[in-house]
This record gives structure tokens, C-alpha cells and sequence, in this order.
């Protein structure tokens, strides 16, 4: 029997209630998640290729909506009957970002919506580059009713005048960003569901959701990188090999690294390069 696709009212349904799942109360406001990063079923992604622009405004638009129904008084409230107990919830300064996306885990399903959506403070321009907080991941599947709500804090970002063992300065689709490395292991990549990274990147599926690990010796000073990849991770345009097989379809780390120069260009799938610099 064919599992129902997912339609796109059943992926704004899902974004809106992600962003209730997520609101975050704190003394005289609450804040809502910012960005959604939307995972759909290769094929439910291609049937709605060509309207994914129209999902994306109406989201945001069901968004506006939603939160202007979460500060409407009640009719109590009106008649000072009662007393508001959460803080108005504010719109991001940043707007809300949407992006629908391929999602290449295994055993996806026709119909499934993965929503990871991330709360920002403040709102910047270079998201994920550090300043989230809180990630609020849930799940729809195969149309089903039930659904699974995750959540996870995520590191603030280091002050600036802490310590830093490295920096990566790259650009994915948000912009401009840099990364400061101040502990001995990083995971970076895509990120998503059941896939933690230090360093998130907003990129094609290309690169996978952990590409690779960056490791800092702390009695030498110097970095290993082990790569986790399907695509291939590059130092240098050199390729390094992979640390992952498949053994009786089994993945296994075969614990492989790569030195890494004090500088060096770290290529990912060959779509994305980082600009990795040792301090």
C-alpha cells in the first residue's frame, strides 16, 4: 500500500506547530524559533518543486498569523477577569526564515515532515554561526497523527574575548560566517535529526549531516580531522580518507585521520570550502 504524500497545508500545519512547540518564555517577552529547516521525502520534494516558493510565503504568512492569535486577550483578559501568565510573544527581528529541503536519511518515507528549527538571540545575519540557543526538532510521519517533539540546548556562543585555538571563516547560504574553535572536538555539518554539530551549515544535501570531526591534540596543538562523509571531504584539494565502511551493511569508524595544516582550505563534497586557520 502507498504511504500518502505529504501535501504542502500538511508542511505549514507542521511549521506552525513547531513554533509552538518552541516558544521560550522569558520575563516581559516570549520568543519563538526563527529558522525552520523543513526535511521532506525525495519524492514529495520534487512533486512540489515548483511551488515550494508559494509554501515558504504562506508559512511565514501562517507564522504572522499564529502569533497574533497566541497575544490575543481572552475575553477573561478583556474583563480583567484574569491575568495574562505568559509575556507577549515577539516576532524575530530578523523575519522568519523557511528553507524545504531533500532529506537523505535512511529509511525517509513518502510523507514524512522533519522540521529542525532553531531559536536565535540576538538575531544576526550569520544564523547558526554560534548564537543559537535552543533547537526544537519534530517529527510527522507518513501523514500519521502522531508526532514526536524533541528538544535540545545547544552551547551560547564563546564571548569574544575568550580564548580561541582556531578559526573557520567559509560562506553557506546564510552569509558570511565565522567560527571560533575553543575546545579539543568539533562536529561540523548539516545537522538534523538525531545528528548533533557544533558547527551547523546551511548548504546543499550534498554535504552530510556530520561530514567530518576536527580534533585538537592538547599537548601538541596540532588538528586531525577524521572524515564521516559520503561525498568526501578535501585538505588542501588532497582528499582524506574516509574513516567510515560498511560491513554486512553495518557502518563502522575505522578511527582515520588526517593531519591539518596550521592553514589549510577544508572542501566538503565539493560544494562548500572552509578557511581553516590555527591560532
Amino acid at each position: 500500500m502507498d504511504r500518502p504524500a505529504a501535501t504542502g497545508r500538511e508542511i505549514i500545519q507542521e511549521i506552525v506547530r513547531n513554533m509552538r512547540e518552541g516558544l521560550e518564555p522569558l520575563h516581559y517577552s516570549t520568543l519563538p524559533p526563527s529558522v525552520y529547516h523543513v526535511y521532506l521525502h525525495a519524492g514529495d520534494l520534487e512533486r512540489l518543486r515548483g511551488i515550494v516558493p508559494r509554501i515558504v510565503e504562506e508559512a511565514r504568512r501562517a507564522l504572522d498569523t499564529e502569533l497574533e492569535s497566541l497575544n490575543r486577550a481572552t475575553l477573561a483578559e478583556r474583563v480583567k477577569l484574569s491575568r495574562r501568565n505568559l509575556p507577549k510573544v515577539e516576532a524575530p527581528e530578523g523575519g522568519w526564515r523557511v528553507q524545504i529541503l531533500e532529506n537523505t536519511d535512511d529509511g525517509v518515507q513518502p510523507g514524512d515532515i522533519v522540521i529542525y528549527s532553531e531559536l536565535a538571540l540576538p538575531a544576526k545575519p550569520e544564523f547558526g554561526s554560534g548564537s543559537m540557543t535552543k533547537r526544537i526538532s519534530t517529527r510527522r510521519l507518513a501523514g500519521a497523527n502522531e508526532a514526536t517533539t524533541a528538544i535540545s540546548t545547544a552551547p551560547a556562543a564563546a564571548p569574544a574575548q575568550a580564548n580561541a585555538y582556531a578559526v573557520i571563516e567559509f560562506q553557506d547560504n546564510s552569509g558570511p560566517r565565522t567560527y571560533r574553535i575553543t575546545k579539543d572536538q568539533i562536529v561540523v555539518g548539516r545537522g538534523g535529526r538525531d545528528y548533533w554539530t557544533d558547527l551547523k551549515l546551511d548548504t546543499l544535501p550534498d554535504v552530510s549531516r556530520e561530514h567530518f570531526r576536527l580534533r585538537r591534540d592538547p599537548a601538541s596543538g596540532n588538528f586531525y580531522l577524521k572524515d564521516l562523509s559520503r561525498l568526501g571531504t578535501t585538505i588542501n584539494g588532497e582528499a582524506v580518507p574516509s574513516s567510515v565502511e560498511v560491513v554486512n551493511g553495518d557502518k563502522r569508524d575505522r578511527d582515520v585521520e588526517a593531519p591539518v595544516p596550521d592553514s589549510a582550505r577544508i572542501g566538503l563534497a565539493g560544494v562548500l570550502f572552509l578557511e581553516f586557520r590555527r591560532l
